[in-house]
């Protein structure tokens, strides 16, 4: 008795700026896909604005077995499937229910650093990258931190974004 394919997780290259027409295109044709979304802030016509985008730009997840291949490959908007050696790449599904677990809605929520009062925490970039501060509070709807950093005359606030600061 032959032994059922096995659908797995690949990784599919798309046109420029065609994800959601590559989504669309292989879940219409029967093939589970999924295209990751992030949402961000963008400086848009010099305004800072909420966006939604793909967390991996040009890329998408399709899960299939062998034989389905080819309904990925001539899906409309794909450019090819990403491949090492001799075949497509195979991503785990410890990964893809990672990415599933973050997602609320299509859209992956970053995982936050979580700081307390009082933390001492690093710069990791910027002009000021390298310097130790404590952790005052996070700025509500910001992404932003505002630390005290020991200066020459003393303790000076200073803003920055989370994700530019770790413990120390």
């Amino acid at each position: 008795m032959a032994e059922q394919e096995r659908a797995e997780w690949y990784v599919v290259r798309t046109k420029p700026h065609q994800e959601t027409i590559a989504e669309a295109s292989l879940l219409r044709g029967g093939i589970e896909a999924i295209c990751p979304r992030i949402q961000e802030r963008r400086v848009i016509r010099k305004r800072l604005q909420q966006v939604i985008g793909p967390l991996f730009p040009g890329y998408l997840f399709a899960k299939s077995t062998l034989a389905g291949l080819r309904l990925i490959k001539y899906a409309r908007g794909v450019r090819h499937l990403v491949s090492f050696g001799a075949g497509p790449v195979v991503v785990s599904q410890e990964v893809m229910d990672e990415i599933f677990r973050r997602m609320e809605g299509g859209v992956v929520t970053p995982l936050r650093p979580s700081f307390a009062r009082g933390d001492l925490v690093r710069v990791t970039e910027g002009p000021l990258q390298g310097l130790e501060a404590v952790f005052e509070r996070e700025l509500p709807g910001q992404q932003r931190a505002l630390l005290l950093m020991k200066m020459l005359a003393g303790q000076v606030r200073v803003e920055l974004d989370l994700r530019a600061i770790v413990c120390a």
